[in-house]
């Protein structure tokens, strides 16, 4: 009986050990059954999502000797010292809020990674874009060809057990108790949802104005400070001003803004743009009320609701305890 037990741990070993070579081996769906959305791809990934979790698993063990470990060390130390200061005590909530400049009523702007840092973490998404486990691109955003799916509730996303701490901190910790205190979501930002995304000259270059389905989006930069580009401006429309205010992607800098709020990116013309874009939003696609004008145009499926009234500090700087749903926009 020992000897079954001892085999049995041993296949199951091998089985596990193994999870990097199968994925590896994985024929993906053709560029033409994505684009055509189909149902052949959602079934793929499906079928696949245990085996990639562990291949993810494997590689980031195989690599744990040069690999970066993310945490929020990367990220601006004044942001880190306002938010931490700001869990221990939400009454000192003011000096985050202080860290962010207000481009239109609804969109603010702040450095959210250390510029020291930033190569490291770029680095570390380039070592897992040359991992050859297969990925799911964003193609739900204008069929981008780059990036990941960052969110654990998305198709084949970047499941490395290191990565998927670093950005549930970054939504539980920061982004949450940030778009509560300036845009005032607290009550439907229960479910997280992320991407990366890059602007290219020749694929991608350009994104129409659109809202998002989201309680609110934050949009981070993650050029490196020599990695230069032209063009690739986002226009976010000021509904009381009746006009597009126009702003550019500094590296290392958050853009967070209701989701409601329409907005567009000009055509990059050279070099390249890459971003982090997180949302946030209620149980059942729930959002706080407020929807686009003509300038853009909201998400059909989106339920609006009135924002609660009367929140505190402590309640702003807390966690929700609902389960995360298995839901992803696209």
């Amino acid at each position: 009986m020992e000897v079954t037990l001892l085999y049995n741990l041993n296949k199951k070993n091998m089985a596990t050990n193994n999870s990097l070579q199968q994925a590896r081996a994985l024929i993906l769906p053709s560029r033409q059954e994505v684009l055509q959305r189909h149902p052949s791809v959602t079934q793929f990934w499906n079928q696949n999502r245990k085996l990639l979790e562990l291949a993810w698993a494997e590689w980031e063990l195989e690599n744990k000797d040069t690999l970066l470990v993310p945490d929020e060390t990367l990220l601006a130390p004044s942001l880190r010292k306002a938010i931490n200061e700001a869990w221990e005590n939400p009454e000192k909530e003011n000096a985050v809020a202080d860290l962010w400049e207000e481009v239109i009523p609804g969109v603010y702007s702040a450095q959210f990674f250390d510029l020291e840092r930033l190569a490291e973490f770029r680095n570390y998404l380039k070592a897992a874009a040359n991992s050859k486990i297969p990925t799911r691109a964003p193609y739900g955003i204008q069929l981008n060809r780059y990036g990941f799916m960052l969110d654990k509730r998305s198709e084949g996303h970047l499941a490395t057990p290191n990565f998927q701490a670093f950005y549930n901190n970054i939504m539980d910790r920061y982004m949450r108790p940030v778009a509560r205190l300036l845009l005032g979501t607290y009550g439907y930002d229960n479910q997280t949802f992320g991407f990366s995304i890059q602007y290219n000259p020749d694929k991608d270059k350009d994104l129409r104005a659109h809202t998002d389905a989201s309680a609110a989006t934050m949009n981070i930069n993650i050029n490196l400070p020599d990695e230069t580009f032209t063009g690739s401006q986002v226009d976010f429309y000021d509904q009381k001003a009746k006009k597009p205010v126009q702003t550019i992607f500094e590296p290392g800098k958050a853009i967070i803004h209701r989701g409601s709020v329409p907005h567009a990116t000009h055509p990059i013309t050279s070099g390249q743009r890459s971003n982090l874009v997180v949302w946030l939003y209620g149980d059942q696609m729930q959002v706080p009320r407020g929807g686009a004008n003509s300038y853009g145009n909201t998400n059909a499926t989106t339920a609006l609701v009135d924002v609660p009234k009367s929140i505190t500090a402590r309640e702003r700087w807390s966690i929700p305890d609902a389960p995360k749903d298995g839901f992803a926009p696209f």
